[in-house]
């Protein structure tokens, strides 16, 4: 191999896992030290100013300047005592990743020293340049300014020596410029629109929550073999390699033994996160090598998503720290599984009832399928702003591929429940609805193990939207997508259609129907009209994509035709209602959207003919032009046969040919797709003309890797990246 990866290769191979301190004292003892929770509110704050705040952050009453002044001297002397030295707002601009400005706590004092200064108006509120962020066209640098604004829902936290204080992004006009004012926007419409049904059943609810649990998964690769492989520090993904003879197909790693230098790094990464009050649960091995999982217990979606935003900026902390790169790309390597980032919605009250769960009468089983169909109508009304709400030009390589959920938007909800429904619909009276008891299963042969409740709905992986027994498992957001994104649609979605249930079940009571006559009714109609959302069968398969397509699903695969979901007429009407997000608002986002496509698009482009014209060619002309020179004196030799050198040489200039004729094809489609100044047009054309040759460029390098002498190759291979600890 080339003594530069000769080098980077040995170098990973002899890594040792980073010895981890172990943190002192059980989870309990450090869990949220280094937030501003209740907790350190009650100690920091006088009882007004923590009632208030407490009633803030509970019923969003707006705060009192005098208030937001001692809530800030509070939060200072708690974070100067836990070593903070600076602060900023945090907040979640339409890059999909976080986003702060560091200000010292030090103001001068008039007499030549200094003061740890921080006002209400500090806490509160920030100016910063919103020109420079995506807007869609919103914000220009003639008119740049933009403000975050403090959101008390979610706490103060300290990372480093920096107190980040959660926030809102919005222009100076008033448009949200984030992801977190719509999500609370969302959050608002659904708690309305659920109370509003909930009391049709219990009149004591007051408010109804949507809950978020995200699965965090990722890939691992050594930091030096990622440092000379310019795909992967460029654009997240391998751009090329040959598969290795051993990936995945013998199903050995999910589950398996964690490496010690992962398990190392994986309990450092949960010591900051539960020092910051992220719930990390679980942690696993996935199914392909070097892949990985976290997840969290569930929490409220606003927080959930704050959390998982904060993780993903500490995984790469601490993976650095152990001399990894941690990948969140959806499709790192091809022909292995990719990475998602499954998100787990439900819906509670006040009162302690999960909507989406069975009960024991049939006043709460009326209310859980009036919640279920609801869930199950939002998605099929909306099943192609949804899959807009995913897509990326990242997640476009995972959706659809075997392992991962299809590019068609369905609705899992197990035989049961399917049956259940299909009962209802088809019944004539009001004694449609019958649950049985979980089913008691004991494993046959194996006496001590002990006796297990069988679920009444099984698992189907292949689902992008699944009813996994209280809640919905919402299975095709990306592994580096913000989830806010997804859960913006579907909360909105939600609302949205509950208040269209409650004015037709009010429309049949004031008519003279009674309560429950009127509810089921509207369900009986809600079921006919979305039956065609639900799929129970194998999503992966051929036939399913006519069967959808005749269904009426959404089976667009374009990524930037997809975006134009967000300004279909329902989509525009739908979100304008909800006051969840305008049509100028939805305008300037799909403009990032498509503009975001064809970065990412031009980046690899570019990367992949540097690497391919400075990198590869020259190589394979290096061992071509050795070849020839082996046959040119094995012809001085009477009676060797030289065919094979030539027939090798051949294969070597027939692909070196095909990569200089088809990166050329690519650059001078990436220039005539620069010059098109509508950005939808631009990214539909990087999608038809620049994005289609990568894979035809692909194939011919990885043909010659499979040549070309293994000392001479250039970049780390598959094997390496993938089996090195």
């Amino acid at each position: 191999m080339s003594l530069l990866r000769f080098k980077m290769v040995d170098a990973a191979i002899n890594h040792t896992a980073v010895e981890v301190k172990a943190p002192e004292g059980r989870p309990s003892d450090y869990f949220g030290e280094k937030v501003f929770g209740r907790e350190a509110m009650r100690k920091y704050l006088d009882k007004k100013t923590y009632a208030a705040l407490l009633d803030t952050m509970e019923h969003r009453t707006p705060l009192t300047r005098e208030i937001a002044d001692s809530i800030a001297a509070g939060m200072r002397q708690w974070a100067l005592e836990h070593g903070a030295d600076h602060y900023t707002h945090w907040f979640q601009p339409l890059t999909g990743g976080t986003a702060e400005k560091h200000d010292a706590f030090a103001e001068p004092d008039g007499c030549g020293g200094v003061l740890e200064e921080f006002s209400g108006k500090l806490l509160v509120q920030q100016e910063s340049d919103a020109s420079s962020f995506p807007n869609g066209g919103i914000r220009n640098t003639f008119e740049a300014r933009g403000y975050s604004a403090w959101d008390p829902a979610s706490p103060a936290f300290i990372v480093d020596t920096t107190l980040c204080i959660p926030t809102v992004f919005i222009s100076y006009t008033g448009e949200a410029l984030d992801y977190k004012v719509p999500l609370l926007r969302s959050l608002t419409a659904v708690d309305k629109a659920a109370t509003e049904v909930c009391r049709y059943f219990d009149r004591n609810v007051q408010k109804v929550f949507a809950y978020l649990g995200w699965e965090q998964e990722y890939f691992l690769v050594d930091e030096s073999l990622w440092a000379v492989r310019p795909d992967l520090m460029l654009t997240g993904r391998t751009l090329m390699g040959h598969e290795s003879a051993k990936n995945q197909q013998l199903e050995d790693h999910y589950f398996g033994a964690i490496p010690t230098r992962v398990m190392a790094f994986m309990k450092d990464l949960e010591y900051e996160c539960l020092k910051l009050g992220i719930p990390v649960k679980t942690r696993h091995n996935e199914v392909a090598p070097n892949q990985f999982e976290l997840a969290p217990v569930y929490e409220e979606a606003n927080l959930a998503n704050d959390h998982n935003q904060l993780l993903m900026t500490i995984m790469d902390k601490i993976a650095r720290r152990h001399q990894f790169r941690v990948l969140l790309h959806e499709k790192p390597f091809k022909g292995i599984n990719g990475s998602g980032k499954h998100n787990n919605w439900s819906l509670g009250t006040d009162t302690g009832v999960n909507l989406f769960g069975t009960g024991k009468t049939a006043s709460e089983n009326l209310q859980f399928i009036t919640f279920l169909v609801n869930a199950v109508s939002a998605v099929y009304k909306y099943n192609g702003l949804l899959k807009a709400s995913i897509m990326s030009a990242t997640n476009a390589h995972r959706l659809g591929a075997n392992e991962a959920p299809p590019a068609i938007i369905s609705a899992f909800l197990g035989s049961q429940v399917s049956a259940v429904l299909e009962k209802l619909a088809a019944s004539k009276d009001d004694d449609a609805i019958r649950f049985d008891a979980k089913s008691i299963f004991r494993m046959s042969g194996i006496s001590h193990i002990p006796t297990l409740l069988l679920d009444n709905t099984d698992r189907n992986r292949t689902s992008p939207f699944a009813f996994t027994g209280n809640r919905f498992e919402f299975r095709a957001v990306g592994s580096s997508d913000n989830c806010a994104e997804a859960m913006i649609v579907l909360n909105t979605a939600m609302a949205h259609e509950l208040t269209e249930f409650r004015r037709a079940v009010d429309a049949k009571i004031e008519a003279g129907a009674k309560k429950e006559k009127a509810i089921y009714e509207v369900l009986k109609q809600m079921i006919h009209a979305c039956r065609d959302i639900c799929f129970d069968g194998n999503g992966y398969s051929e036939e399913w994509k006519a069967e959808a397509a005749q269904r009426g699903l959404d089976c667009e695969t374009s990524t930037p035709r997809i975006f134009d979901r967000y300004l279909d007429r329902d989509a525009v009407r739908m979100f304008g209602d909800m006051g969840v997000l305008s049509e100028v608002e939805l305008q300037a986002r799909t403009e990032v959207k498509w503009e975001t496509y064809t970065k990412k698009i031009q980046i690899e482009g570019r990367v992949l003919g540097d690497l391919a014209m400075n990198h590869i060619v020259p190589i394979a002309s290096k061992y071509e032009a050795l070849l020839l020179d082996k046959v040119y004196k094995m012809s001085q030799i009477p009676g060797l046969n030289a065919s094979a050198d030539i027939a090798l040489i051949k294969k070597i200039q027939d692909h070196t040919a095909a990569i200089q004729k088809l990166t050329g094809e690519m650059i001078d489609a990436r220039k005539v797709a620069n010059r098109i100044e509508d950005q939808r047009e631009k990214a539909v054309a990087y999608h038809d003309t620049v994005a289609s040759c990568f894979d035809a460029i692909r194939y011919h390098i990885d043909k010659l890797e499979e040549i070309v002498d293994d000392q001479i190759w250039p970049l780390p291979k598959y094997r390496e990246l993938l089996f090195l600890r």
